[in-house]
C-alpha cells in the first residue's frame, strides 16, 4: 500500500515557513511574535485611517463626540472594521477555539480585579451627563463601548496572548509583551491627541494587565470584553455631548487604578495556584 502522508503536516504556512500542525500540538497556523507586530500596525492602520478618512472634524469643540454623526464616523465604524479585521485573522489562523478559552487558573484573590473594575466602572458612569444627551448619542456610546471591548480584547488578550504563550514564553511575559503592545498601540493616538496620547498609553499597558488577569480569573475571552466595555464607556461617558462634563467617578477610575497597581507592585501577592508568597523586603 502507498504511504500516504498527512496532508495537515505537509501544508506549508507562508508566515512562519512552517506547517499548520504545531509542535507543541495546538491547533492552527502558526503567528510569530514578529508577524503578529504587523497584524497590529494594519489593525491600528485600520482604525486610523478610516478615521482620517470618513471622519468628522471636531476641533470646534472641547468634546471627543459632541454629535453622534461624530461619534458614529470618528469611532463606531472604524473601530468595528477592526473588529472585522481582527475575527478574520483569528479565522484564517483556526484558532477560534483556543481564543475564546484560556486555561490558566490564578488564585481566588485574582477575582477581585475584574469585580472590582466592574463595580467602579458603572459607579463612574456619568449618568447625569448621558440624560441629558440624545437617546441616539448614549445608544451609540454604549454600542461604542461594545465594539471597543470586543476588538481590543479579540486582538491584544486573543491573538496577542496566544502569540506569546505559543512562542513558549512564561505566563509573566505573555502578560508583559501583550500589555505593552495594547499600550503601544495606543499612542497612535498621538495624531489627534498630541503628547497627552503618551502618557495614555502607559495607563493602557497597565490596564491591559489588569484585563489580561480578567481573562484568566473568567477562563473565557467574554470576560475581559464585558470589564473593558464598562471601564471604556464610563471613561468615554464624560466626553459625550457638545459639553464635556467632568465627573467625581473619574477619581474612582484613577483610584482603582493606582490601588490595583500598588498592590501588584508593592505587595506583590501570588498570583499563580500553587505559587510561593514573596519574599518580604
Amino acid at each position: 500500500m502507498q504511504d500516504r502522508t498527512d496532508p495537515v503536516q505537509d501544508r506549508t504556512d507562508p508566515v512562519r515557513g512552517g506547517t499548520d500542525s504545531i509542535q507543541d500540538g495546538r491547533a492552527g497556523r502558526r503567528l510569530s511574535w514578529p508577524w503578529f507586530l504587523a497584524v497590529v500596525v494594519v489593525y491600528a492602520g485600520i482604525i486610523q485611517g478610516l478615521g482620517y478618512l470618513i471622519g468628522v472634524d471636531t476641533s470646534y469643540s472641547d468634546s471627543q463626540f459632541p454629535t453622534t454623526e461624530s461619534l458614529v464616523r470618528n469611532a463606531l465604524i472604524p473601530i468595528g472594521a477592526s473588529i472585522v479585521f481582527a475575527a478574520a485573522v483569528v479565522t484564517w489562523l483556526g484558532w477560534w477555539g483556543e481564543v475564546l478559552r484560556y486555561r490558566a487558573p490564578v488564585r481566588r484573590w485574582v477575582r477581585w480585579v475584574p469585580i472590582s473594575m466592574i463595580a467602579v466602572a458603572l459607579i463612574a458612569l456619568n449618568y447625569g451627563h448621558l440624560a441629558d444627551q440624545s437617546i441616539s448619542l448614549v445608544a451609540c456610546l454604549l454600542l461604542l463601548g461594545l465594539f471597543v471591548g470586543v476588538g481590543e480584547e479579540l486582538m491584544f488578550r486573543g491573538i496577542g496572548v496566544h502569540v506569546f504563550r505559543r512562542a513558549g514564553f512564561t505566563e509573566g511575559k505573555v502578560a508583559l509583551y501583550s500589555s505593552l503592545v495594547f499600550g503601544l498601540v495606543h499612542v497612535t493616538n498621538a495624531f489627534g491627541q498630541g503628547a497627552q496620547a503618551i502618557v495614555q498609553a502607559l495607563v493602557v499597558s497597565t490596564s491591559g494587565y489588569f484585563f489580561y488577569l480578567c481573562l484568566r480569573v473568567g477562563g473565557v475571552i467574554l470576560l475581559p470584553m464585558l470589564v473593558h466595555g464598562l471601564w471604556d464607556t464610563s471613561l468615554i461617558s464624560n466626553l459625550v455631548g457638545d459639553q464635556p462634563q467632568a465627573a467625581l467617578g473619574m477619581v474612582l477610575i484613577i483610584l482603582l487604578q493606582v490601588v490595583l497597581i500598588i498592590v501588584l507592585l508593592v505587595k506583590r501577592p501570588p498570583i499563580e495556584t500553587g505559587a510561593a508568597p514573596a519574599a518580604p523586603n
